[in-house]
């Protein structure tokens, strides 16, 4: 696997003259680049030249021919899936059952494993092009004062990624990757797991110095705020970088009035283990798709697009730059809603807001809750988790910062949680309290509310 900064500089170029064009060059070069992934999916993929045998000519084919496709349908034909044959999925397995092979390529190929947080977890092949059109595109829509930043960040002191690191996860593998690849590029960073017990986070933390940023998952940063608040953490960062979960502008205000010194804020990512740049936020705060090499399509149960400004049931994603692993018309869960009007930032690119996964709402009998709606915070608790076990019955694991008064502790938790319920007209709901820990995804990411798992 190799790296090209000519690869890179060409995409740059690219995302510039494309944005330039404004809505017609946009589309077309979509368009194109779209006709060009489904030409080798069909040629090259056993699975998509089946999928797609009654569609027209690729040279007539538009987006809403293309039937949707699901992570359990494609990684079931993950051996007939890749464009690429010499891959098969147990050396993929292989590879990652391994940790000393982290970021690590196998021959052309970086291989990652997501989560599976919604699901079974999907096994992701990056060819060289994924990485160049990440770094090439990222550059490129850039502003003025995002430039700045970066340039700020290079002299401002140690980066810092607190990630799950007990799987071949992106988080740290995809700079493990770049270090490989590019070791004059890439600076070194402070790595630390996302599962260790928080106070000997806070303690690292407390240790390191001047921090340039911490990139983490937006439930760790609500524990590092609630420890600024209590005291117990003294860092001074001059940016959070945040991905991998829905983060809310309350969470971000409650951030930059703990931090005060936040001097470059909080930048949220919105991105996945199979297209790590799917959006690339403005100087206004809103989320803006690369539309000449992603698409996102807001769409209801019945997959159909949703009008502007209407909530989605789920979320498509197409990757046109990964022709090895062909992800098109892809369900991710997300819950998307496009702004009906331009942004004030003039960017020719569509945003949208994100409003969480379809895989975190809690069901109960016909009433339908955000995890939004409960507050899962106790003073006298680090993490607090809600878990549902049956349709009707909960139960509340708690992470205290100490045992004393605990029974107290989930009383006052349960208490809030039956409070929630009660105001949605649901009066037969068990709630419970459990001695087991919270639990973290695969990843390290943290939940505080788990839906019960359906059978997919």
């Amino acid at each position: 696997m190799k790296y090209s900064l000519i690869r890179t500089f060409g995409y740059f170029i690219g995302g510039i003259w494309t944005a330039w064009g404004g809505r017609k060059r946009i589309e077309a070069k979509q368009l194109k680049n779209l006709r060009c992934l489904v030409q080798k999916a069909r040629k090259k993929s056993p699975y998509f030249k089946k999928l797609y045998a009654h569609l027209p000519d690729t040279n007539f084919i538009k987006l809403n021919d293309l039937p949707v496709t699901s992570k359990v349908d494609l990684m079931g034909e993950f051996d007939n899936w890749l464009t690429d044959r010499s891959l098969t999925l147990a050396q993929a397995r292989e590879h990652m059952a391994n940790m000393d092979k982290l970021g690590v390529p196998i021959g052309e190929y970086a291989v990652f494993r997501t989560s599976g947080s919604s699901g079974e977890p999907a096994v992701v092949v990056l060819p060289s092009s994924v990485l160049e059109f990440t770094v090439g595109l990222t550059i490129a829509r850039l502003s003025k004062k995002q430039f700045k930043i970066g340039g700020k960040l290079e002299m401002a002191g140690t980066k810092i990624s607190i990630a799950g690191g007990n799987g071949h996860f992106a988080g740290i593998g995809m700079h493990k990757l770049m270090q490989i690849l590019t070791p004059r590029f890439t600076k070194k960073l402070i790595f630390i797991p996302v599962e260790q017990p928080i106070e000997e986070t806070v303690k690292q933390l407390n240790g390191v110095g001047e921090i340039a940023s911490i990139t983490t998952y937006p439930s760790m940063l609500a524990i590092l705020t609630r420890e600024k608040e209590a005291g117990r953490l003294v860092i001074e960062p001059k940016l959070f970088k945040v991905a991998g979960e829905t983060f809310t502008t309350e969470h971000r205000k409650r951030t930059e009035e703990a931090f005060p010194l936040l001097e470059l804020g909080v930048l949220d990512i919105y991105a996945c283990t199979e297209c790590f740049y799917m959006a690339f936020e403005c100087d206004c705060g809103r989320k803006h798709v690369p539309e000449d090499w992603v698409i996102l399509e807001a769409v209801d149960e019945n997959k159909q697009l949703v009008p502007d400004g209407e909530l989605s049931n789920t979320a498509l994603l197409t990757v046109l730059s990964n022709h090895v692993q062909p992800f098109i018309r892809y369900d991710i869960g997300d819950r998307l809603r496009f702004y009906r009007d331009s942004c004030t930032c003039g960017s020719p690119f569509r945003s949208f807001q994100v409003e969480g996964r379809q895989a975190t709402v809690i069901q109960v009998g016909n009433v339908t809750l955000s995890p939004l709606s409960f507050d899962l915070e106790h003073e006298s608790a680090q993490r607090v988790q809600l878990l549902q076990t049956s349709e009707f019955v909960f139960e509340v694991r708690a992470e205290l910062l100490n045992h004393e008064g605990s029974d107290q502790v989930f009383e006052q938790i349960i208490q809030s949680i039956s409070e929630v319920f009660t105001k949605n007209g649901l009066v037969d709901v068990e709630i419970g309290k459990s001695n087991v820990p919270p639990h973290l995804t695969a990843s390290g990411k943290f939940h505080e509310v788990v839906p019960l798992k359906k059978n997919v």
